[in-house]
């Protein structure tokens, strides 16, 4: 299971139902990270979407048992998701609640930096980066509006049980 999240300086992942920044070498590397693969989120991130992502399940974590969209599969708990996807590979897409439930749980974190400090209303949870290391880095310049951002990789560091 591993989580792609873009990420501004400040902490800062949504502002009003979306994304305070239009990436698009963004948007094809999450393209590329998740095609094929089901795609856990919460409500309002699956309602952000512009559509149905082609090519990858959509389970969307809420607790209203009555909701559905078409396209999408419900879950109640993030256990029932991950339950429910049933595959080696696991994207947790969104929003700030899921990616706290799911930190302790991953092994791999796909991040997009974003060089900016936007305004926004949602902001991924704290974690010790110390528990992570970085696997890989590439850096874009900013071009015209779109502000300067790095991919990242983050893979978890054994735990001293695993390693011994």
């Amino acid at each position: 299971m591993f989580l792609v999240v873009a990420v501004a300086d400040n902490g800062v992942i949504g502002k009003d139902g979306g994304m305070p920044w239009h990436i698009s070498a963004d948007f094809r590397r999450v393209k590329s990270l998740t095609m094929g693969k089901p795609l856990v989120m919460g409500r309002k991130t699956f309602e952000s979407l512009p559509g149905i992502l082609p090519g990858r399940r959509h389970i969307v974590i809420t607790r209203d048992s009555g909701w559905q969209a078409d396209g999408a599969e419900r879950a109640g708990s993030l256990e029932q998701a991950l339950k429910l996807a049933n595959a080696p590979h696991i994207v947790i897409f969104g929003g700030a609640e899921i990616y706290a439930a799911a930190l302790p749980l991953a092994d791999r974190i796909e991040w997009t930096e974003v060089h900016a400090a936007p305004e926004g209303d949602t902001r991924f949870p704290a974690f010790d980066r110390s528990e992570w290391t970085e696997t890989f880095r590439e850096s874009h310049p900013a071009e015209g509006r779109n502000p300067a951002f790095d991919f990242v990789t983050l893979v978890r560091k054994p735990s001293p049980k695993q390693e011994g």
